[in-house]
């Protein structure tokens, strides 16, 4: 069917439209100037990773139910689950570590919600940190919530505020194979992992001491999660592939 005049417009735009990138953040206690109130929270890294790939960044903070999730998710062309403090064990059915700390039960529901309408909806997705451990979660998954006791070291998290480096193997042939290489050295700072994988996630990429580092959702088109943080490297090349399909999905739609 030959398309009219203004579908053809609306493709044109879409096909030149800046991808808006939607990235998750807290919603807590924070001080600046002589404020002290509840404010949104997201490291800038996050911004500027979006920025420098030509995306669009729209921050996302706790703001409803899964209705005001479905909404958010129409805004956007593509999200980044954004790292952060521990997910409540509660929900994937875990007694609470001694070593769990800072959950936050309305980030884990808008998140879970956010990362499931966007599932639904075949949205490119990028999972950083706490973001792979949520759509681990999501999907019946359970998470590992101390790894010093199972690994007998602290390089994941050296210490407070300050990143760790981590040396990554990845799948040959898999999707973050394709656009990384076989092997990297990786920035991080986590004391949890993914412990049983979710259903229709698989493990495409882990550390020397054997901990998932990097997962992928193969049924769906560009589902990628790792327990680094590439925002805050000078490497962009996972943003600038989520970018790459966020500019296809505007084009489909």
């Amino acid at each position: 069917m030959a398309s009219n005049g203004s579908d053809e417009a609306r493709d044109q735009g879409a096909g030149t439209r800046p991808p808006r990138i939607g990235l998750t953040a807290y919603r807590q206690q924070a001080r600046w100037t002589i404020w002290d109130r509840q404010a949104v929270v997201l490291s800038y890294a996050y911004v500027q990773a979006v920025l420098d790939v030509g995306g669009v960044p729209v921050v996302l903070p706790p703001a409803g139910d899964r209705a005001a999730a479905a909404s958010a998710i129409d805004g956007i062309d593509a999200l980044v689950l954004s790292g952060g403090d521990d997910v409540d064990p509660v929900r994937y059915g875990a007694e609470t570590h001694p070593e769990t700390d800072g959950v936050h039960a309305d980030r884990d529901r808008w998140e879970l919600d956010l990362l499931a309408e966007a599932l639904d909806r075949d949205l490119p997705v990028l999972a950083i940190c706490r973001g792979i451990q949520i759509l681990n979660v999501l999907r019946g998954g359970t998470l590992d919530q101390h790894l010093p006791d199972r690994v007998s070291h602290e390089g994941h998290r050296p210490e407070p505020g300050v990143m760790g480096t981590t040396r990554v193997r990845l799948a040959p042939g898999s999707p973050m194979a394709s656009i990384l290489g076989a092997e990297l050295k990786v920035l991080c700072h986590h004391h949890q992992a993914i412990g049983r994988v979710g259903k229709g996630i698989v493990a495409v990429g882990w550390a020397e001491d054997g901990t998932i580092e990097a997962a992928a959702v193969p049924d769906r088109r560009f589902v990628l999660a790792v327990q680094w943080h590439p925002e805050d490297d000078d490497d962009p090349r996972l943003f600038d592939a989520l970018v790459a399909a966020a500019r296809t999905a505007t084009r489909r739609g």
